[in-house]
């Protein structure tokens, strides 16, 4: 189905926060990177770290692991340009990490106005393995282009954290936890050989399919073999029975709203954070189809 980017842009100018406008106008490109770092850097804070809100649902200021996904979101989209500000937050991460090398789902916050309880509600001595994936999977991704992300000691100890808790699995974990997995696999296979293993043990909780619904999350929350291989021409996309990946990406386009953006099956916890949502699952619809050569 054809997509409708001036009605996306539409979307965009009216309803999503700057950051994701900058994001949006970088893949269309009408903007560079440097206007995208500059918008991602409202959310930084002197430690290295992001918060503000850069996570919808984690409406605090502190930095937290939750931001840090999203900064290297933006670090990733940038390449080949590097930014200085991605090793700070390696440093950052590094300075939080539990001694076993893991993450925190969620480091303390003072006021929990507008944050989802699940965040506010962590362990933060606790690592786990979604925070650590969801994290150290988009830095390695950057680390195919920023060398400083590629050699710093976080990522090391991040990596064989979540290499030894992903060979450990002996039930399936939860959706958002496993989709998470897989994408960290995905990524580490580009500089790990013990990657493509782990990938195949994966495989035995994901269904051919691609659906695998959210566990405590709203009514039909699913996720789908989008959310677990978004690239194409990667090692995760083997996980899929033959033309289950063609038939999601179709669904995906035809899912563009009347008024140009896209929207989300979970819940949000601000009336803010519904509409960010939004304009970030906007970006992430266009990037997905722009790079499976869709559009």
């Amino acid at each position: 189905m054809p997509v409708n980017l001036s009605a996306a842009a539409s979307f965009m100018a009216t309803h999503a926060r700057v950051l994701d406008r900058r994001r949006f106008e970088l893949l269309t490109g009408a903007t560079e990177a440097r206007a995208v770092l500059q918008a991602l850097d409202g959310y930084r804070n002197p430690d290295g770290g992001y918060g503000w809100g850069l996570e919808p649902d984690l409406r605090a200021p502190e930095s937290q692991p939750g931001g840090a996904l999203h900064a290297f979101e933006v670090f990733e989209e940038i390449a080949p340009d590097t930014a200085g500000q991605a090793h700070h937050l390696c440093d950052w991460l590094a300075s939080v990490s539990t001694p076993d090398g893991g993450l925190p789902f969620a480091l303390p916050v003072a006021d929990p106005a507008g944050c989802a309880p699940f965040w506010v509600q962590a362990d933060p001595a606790e690592a786990t393995l979604q925070s650590t994936a969801f994290t150290a999977g988009v830095a390695l991704r950057v680390a195919r282009h920023d060398r400083s992300v590629r050699e710093h000691p976080w990522l090391t100890a991040a990596t064989r954290y979540c290499f030894r808790a992903i060979r450990e699995l002996s039930s399936a974990p939860h959706a958002i936890a496993l989709s998470f997995a897989v994408r960290f696999l995905d990524a580490a296979d580009d500089f790990h050989a013990e990657a493509s293993s782990l990938l195949d043990h994966l495989a035995t909780f994901v269904s051919p399919d691609g659906l695998v619904p959210v566990a405590g999350g709203s009514d039909g929350e699913t996720l789908r073999a989008l959310d677990f291989a978004p690239l194409p021409h990667r090692p995760a996309r083997r996980l899929f029975a033959d033309g289950v990946v063609e038939a999601e990406l179709r669904r995906l386009a035809g899912e563009q709203q009347d008024d140009g953006g896209w929207r989300v099956d979970f819940a949000s916890y601000s009336p803010a954070a519904a509409l960010e949502w939004r304009g970030y699952a906007t970006v992430r619809a266009v990037s997905i189809l722009q790079r499976n050569g869709v559009l």
